[in-house]
């Protein structure tokens, strides 16, 4: 295949509800959108879905943009290759820009996807027909608003829910959640906000009493040791995800005992043929996988979607529907989840078109690349 053009879209959507984690609260998302088009005039679309700030990850929407603008389009424009997985050896001396590759590497498995006429999931080895998913719940002013969040997601059929956390919000939310609704698959996620001050540990001990799937990245994303102390003193599984950004660090985590479930995100670990690979090795350890999402827009999320349809995703993954986040989303039909189910598209590529006009009028810069 030959790419011959690019284009960046920073697309800015407003969400539904206020989203608050540990570091920060958001009303909107700004994604940038990759579009490759190869020879034959088949167009592939990723989704660069870092955060606009540098809380989660130190990527943020500029340095996106900048690194996919003069680094690695133009390290793919002009350049043949036979299948997706050979595209991240064009920009291999780029180290680093987890993100920015992600949205590139998955323009690169839709365009082929398309051009082969083969769907996504498919083409990355998904085996099952559907996607148990379920949906991530943010901080809220009160208990009270937190539980009417809950209720919400539970009447619309998610059997999964996860709670943000921080130090202040965590045992007794937790708590009430669990009184009101009982055996709910319930899990927290921290976001690497706790240390390991004593009070700090007591609170994370405190949470194994509530028969939680799992505790995630309470520590900052390289302490893999104190993760490894904490899942020695508690029968909770401690779950990984800002600590796992390639497959190294995955195998470093399992010699290490740190953690007895991973969040595979594509945007973090730089692509879909990262992910499949993190999601093998871990398949090999007997280590349970679940697909956790940035609040992607449809192109990022029917990625997910595709890519939890492999057989080690036994945990519902973070792919519920469109209307979650977004009143209106920029792929047609939008992602929708039936009794918290997401059925895997089976057409070719991403299995939904994207509204290009739609796209437009939220798109809030655009950036053409030429060749080398």
């Amino acid at each position: 295949m030959l790419v011959t053009d690019a284009s960046l879209h920073v697309v800015r959507l407003p969400l539904v509800h206020r989203f608050q984690t540990s570091s920060h609260a958001k009303d909107y998302l700004e994604h940038v959108l990759v579009r490759l088009v190869d020879e034959s005039g088949a167009v592939g679309w990723g989704e660069i879905a870092s955060p606009s700030h540098p809380y989660y990850s130190s990527e943020t929407v500029d340095t996106c943009l900048l690194i996919a603008e003069r680094y690695l389009l133009p390290a793919v424009i002009g350049q043949r290759w036979e299948h997706p997985a050979q595209v991240p050896e064009l920009w291999s001396r780029v180290r680093g820009h987890q993100f920015a590759k992600a949205g590139v590497d998955m323009a690169a498995w839709v365009l082929w996807a398309e051009h082969t006429g083969v769907p996504l999931a498919s083409a990355l080895g998904g085996t099952r027909g559907e996607v148990v998913a379920g949906v991530s719940l943010g901080i809220e002013a009160s208990v009270d608003a937190l539980l009417d969040e809950v209720r919400r997601q539970v009447e619309a059929g998610y059997p999964r829910v996860k709670l943000k956390i921080a130090p202040g919000w965590d045992v007794e939310p937790v708590r009430a959640v669990r009184a009101e609704f009982g055996e709910l698959l319930l899990h927290v996620d921290a976001n690497g906000a706790y240390g390991e001050a004593s009070d700090e540990l007591r609170t994370l001990r405190a949470l194994d009493e509530f028969g939680l799937t799992m505790i995630e990245q309470p520590f900052a994303p390289r302490n893999l040791v104190a993760h490894a102390a904490l899942q020695r003193d508690i029968a909770t599984p401690v779950c990984l995800d800002e600590s796992i950004d390639t497959v190294d660090d995955l195998r470093t985590a399992i010699a290490l005992d740190a953690g007895r479930v991973v969040n595979i995100k594509v945007s973090r670990m730089g692509g879909l043929g990262t992910a499949v690979a993190a999601h093998d090795l871990a398949a090999e350890h007997g280590l349970p996988v679940w697909c956790g999402g940035m609040h992607e827009f449809g192109i990022g999320r029917a990625a997910n979607v595709a890519l939890s349809s492999l057989p080690g995703f036994t945990l519902p993954s973070d792919v519920s529907a469109s209307a979650k986040y977004y009143e209106r989303d920029i792929i047609r039909p939008p992602v929708v989840a039936d009794a918290g189910v997401v059925t895997v598209p089976t057409g070719a590529g991403l299995g939904h078109d994207v509204d290009v006009e739609y796209l437009a009028s939220a798109t809030i810069n655009r950036v053409t690349v030429g060749s080398q």
